[in-house]
């Protein structure tokens, strides 16, 4: 049972993830080409390129941990799993549309379900949960290789109000 209240889709492979993730639509001149997490112009990014899942309402992308997110026993921080779990939150709320209309995050909710260890290639997935006028609601995970979720989070985000 997760510590996050919210429903997880079955699990995305390794395979899923890596073809997901040249499906990615982040640019690298767009509005989050210098993002930690998932910017294309950073060479120091997480590379968490989230993108669609054939025939699924999820995206995904594998994710590596570098040695350097992690604490002396090899296991990677919190704030770096956090950081995983946010990004793809925005690329699962928008879905096929072709136009990415700004959000902010205005909320997340996450749980730490299992050890998370640098080094070693995990799945990062999202998916919508609802839209309820300007806001957003999504739901992601870091899942281990066999598709145990290690890491769950519910986020909100909100589109700014149109002038």
């Amino acid at each position: 049972m997760s510590q996050v209240d919210v429903e997880m889709p079955p699990p995305v492979s390794v395979r899923e993830a890596r073809l997901a993730a040249t499906r990615y639509r982040g640019k690298a001149d767009g509005v989050f080409s210098r993002c930690f997490v998932c910017g294309r112009a950073r060479d120091d990014a997480f590379g968490v390129f989230a993108g669609e899942v054939d025939g699924r309402e999820v995206v995904a992308s594998p994710w590596t941990p570098p040695t350097w997110t992690a604490n002396a026993d090899g296991l990677v921080r919190p704030e770096f799993i956090w950081a995983v779990l946010d990004c793809p939150t925005y690329f699962a709320s928008y879905g096929g549309q072709a136009d990415l209309k700004p959000s902010v995050l205005a909320q997340l909710t996450a749980g730490i379900e299992g050890p998370v260890r640098a080094g070693e290639e995990q799945v990062v997935i999202a998916w919508p949960i609802g839209i309820d006028g300007r806001k957003r609601h999504a739901g992601s995970a870091l899942l281990a290789p066999d598709g145990e979720p290690l890491a769950v989070a519910r986020a909100l985000l909100i589109e700014p109000r149109e002038n």
